[in-house]
């Protein structure tokens, strides 16, 4: 077997001296747009790529050459799975409150609890660093569902996530999601928003203190980002108190809106409008708000957002399996809306959701002219800076970061290349993902990510999800067992020898 180009690298450190890269194709930064640098090079030097280009003339440590690959920047994940995922859960369940995805008043009356321990919980933002990392993702702001949770997110989780970080060496935005509030169903159907306000405004001031505590460790990998849960159980004064808060920090704020029927029901009913215009009323949108999905945003809502310089997270593989779509991503990019990406669900293949939201915009735009693969793939790297505020990540040029992705294109399930950018997109799976850099470091190569063993954790991962799956019928209307919660697709038969 032929040994791997990187192999006498060391997993998760950077190499000593300068490294020069290069492949048949390489997706660089020039002026105000990328090219494609045919049998290109990226030389990298500490955190720092010194150059892009051909025919570098300096000296350098090492030479690696990666065939028929792309050398790309890395992949910006602004919705990124930090957990094990309860959305595959519904599936082919439905409706969301009769499955579980709901507290029942029961529930909620009887004191809810979590069902994971700190230890799951540190394990599992550990094991979600090392998917996205294998699917060429350098740059994450983490979610997870606060079904679970006995409320939001805690600080000790949230410490492990940042350890993780540094010691797998992944760029990620940081802190513990927060609310003031969470739908409870009284009845088939019936769900209503109950509120603790006070403990959403501590939540909120745990995270600021987070955010003091852990940013700029491990390099700069660690940065935060304030994460109130999403806009229909936030309070006025809770999502006032956070933009100020961001103000304060020079921080960013992620808030989900526009996402979903049962979210603009409740804020109808509450503020007798939809989420953006709300809070456009309040003064509360700006360039400081990252705003997945947009799925429910009228022409109204997308008004507000391009005025206010508002980033709406696009995340196509996910709401197109609950039956949604983003309408659409050109009509998006024509009002000049900043769009970044986010996988929000497992797995979290970047190529994949790149591949479905391209499938999606031209199904919505009645066509194929308005978009193009490259639009995608630009949201994935220059969009996802761009909503952070940054021009050192998502681009391959000197005095950036040296975060790079090498995809191979000699797949034997892939086509052959004519452009490797549609080529990597019409594949759709990160599953070439050969090699992943992030801050000068190699965190991930042929499939082995630094600091930990990615197939001992699965089954370590597997073990929780069973076990979390077995705790829903407390969490579910009527308390049905979980044979009826979660039928399998199929009667299933097993052996009477067993």
């Amino acid at each position: 077997m032929t040994s791997h180009p990187l192999a006498d690298l060391e997993l998760g450190a950077r190499p000593q001296g300068r490294s020069l890269l290069t492949a048949d194709w390489v997706l660089a930064q020039s002026d105000a747009e990328p090219v494609l640098l045919k049998h290109g090079q990226v030389v990298i030097e500490g955190d720092r790529i010194i150059f892009a280009g051909h025919d570098f003339q300096g000296e350098v440590a090492r030479r690696t050459d990666f065939g028929h690959a792309l050398i790309s920047p890395g992949l910006i994940d602004l919705d990124a799975l930090s957990d094990l995922d309860t959305t595959i859960l519904g599936i082919d369940h439905y409706p969301p409150w009769k499955k579980g995805r709901v507290w029942p008043v029961s529930y909620v009356n009887a004191g809810p609890y979590e069902m994971y321990s700190p230890e799951d919980l540190a394990f599992q933002k550990r094991f979600a660093f090392g998917q996205l990392l294998l699917n060429g993702i350098t740059t994450a702001a983490p979610i997870a569902s606060l079904f679970y949770r006995e409320w939001g997110e805690s600080v000790a989780e949230f410490d492990a996530a940042a350890d993780a970080a540094g010691e797998m060496g992944l760029r990620v935005y940081l802190s513990p999601a927060f609310r003031s509030g969470g739908m409870v169903l009284h009845g088939p159907g019936d769900m209503r928003a109950h509120f603790d306000e006070e403990r959403g405004l501590s939540g909120l001031a745990e995270a600021v203190d987070y955010i003091g505590r852990q940013t700029g460790r491990h390099d700069g990998l660690v940065q935060g980002m304030l994460a109130p849960d999403r806009v229909e159980t936030s309070t006025l004064r809770l999502l006032r108190a956070t933009m100020d808060a961001a103000r304060d920090l020079d921080m960013k704020v992620r808030l989900h809106m526009a996402q979903g029927a049962m979210e603009v029901e409740t804020v109808r009913a509450l503020h007798g409008t939809t989420a953006p215009s709300w809070m456009a009323a309040e003064g509360l949108l700006s360039d400081r708000l990252i705003a997945p999905h947009g799925t429910h945003a009228t022409t109204e809502d997308l008004g507000h957002y391009a005025r206010n310089g508002v980033s709406v997270v696009h995340c196509p593989l996910v709401s197109g399996r609950g039956g949604g779509s983003l309408n659409s991503f050109s009509r998006l990019r024509d009002m000049g809306i900043n769009i970044a990406m986010g996988t929000d669900t497992a797995p979290a293949d970047m190529l994949m959701n790149l591949l479905v939201g391209l499938i999606t915009c031209r199904m919505n735009d009645d066509g194929p002219e308005r978009i193009a693969c490259r639009d995608l793939f630009n949201a994935a790297t220059l969009g996802g800076a761009r909503a952070l505020g940054r021009d050192d990540i998502g681009r391959i040029a000197a005095g950036a970061k040296a975060d790079l992705v090498v995809f191979r294109l000699d797949d034997p399930v892939m086509a052959p290349t004519v452009d490797p950018v549609t080529t990597l997109i019409v594949g759709g799976s990160g599953k070439v993902t050969d090699a992943v850099f992030v801050d000068g470091r190699l965190s991930m190569r042929a499939g082995e990510v630094a600091g930990i063993d990615m197939a001992t954790a699965r089954d370590r991962a597997q073990e929780q999800y069973d076990r979390l799956i077995a705790q829903y019928p407390a969490r579910t209307w009527d308390h049905p067992p979980v044979s009826e919660i979660f039928p399998p697709s199929y009667p299933v038969k097993e052996s009477q020898n067993a």
